[in-house]
């Protein structure tokens, strides 16, 4: 069996590529974060060993409907599960409630709420404002405590409340635009 080598120089791209190919790239990489930019939230509220509630919200649209296709939807929720253990990792770093950003991938952030109950509210965005995140986690959590105080809702159950629903898709959209 022959063996290669293979040998790794250094190269300077701007020797590989054209002036127009340069100007190409210039407009399509800032187009391209401006559509991650624009992307749907997701919204997900995970209990002891199941999600509770899930919403994708698209901020910019007057409906908040999903408009992603299901490729994406799919990483974005294998993101938000694999940020889970992190969030129990930052659980046991500090005191507050909100854990602020726990994990970034591919221009998204991930920013968590835990609950005294150790119910954790999971928001992935293209990097809203830290007081926004914040104050949009407080809104629901408002929401999921009147819930909680409901004597027909039973704890750790998933959460099928239109009115719910209808009030985090508007709290979303008032703060993550």
């Amino acid at each position: 069996i022959a063996q290669r080598q293979i040998v790794l120089l250094p190269l300077d791209i701007s020797t590989l590529v054209d002036r127009q190919t340069k100007q190409r790239l210039s407009r399509t990489v800032p187009d391209i974060l401006q559509k991650n930019m624009s992307a749907p939230v997701l919204f997900v509220i995970v209990g002891k060993n199941e999600p509770l509630f899930e919403a994708e919200i698209d901020t910019h649209s007057s409906l908040g409907a999903p408009g992603q296709n299901d490729l994406s939807t799919r990483q974005n929720y294998f993101v938000l599960h694999s940020a889970l253990d992190l969030v129990e990792k930052s659980a046991w770093t500090t005191n507050n409630m909100y854990l602020r950003v726990v994990d970034k991938v591919n221009h998204q952030q991930v920013s968590t709420f835990l609950t005294a109950a150790n119910v954790k509210f999971m928001l992935l965005h293209g990097g809203k404002g830290e007081e926004v995140v914040k104050n949009f986690f407080n809104e629901v959590y408002g929401y999921y405590v009147k819930l909680s105080m409901n004597p027909f809702y039973k704890y750790d159950t998933p959460i099928t409340s239109k009115a719910f629903e209808a009030r985090v898709r508007a709290a979303a959209r008032a703060y993550l635009s």
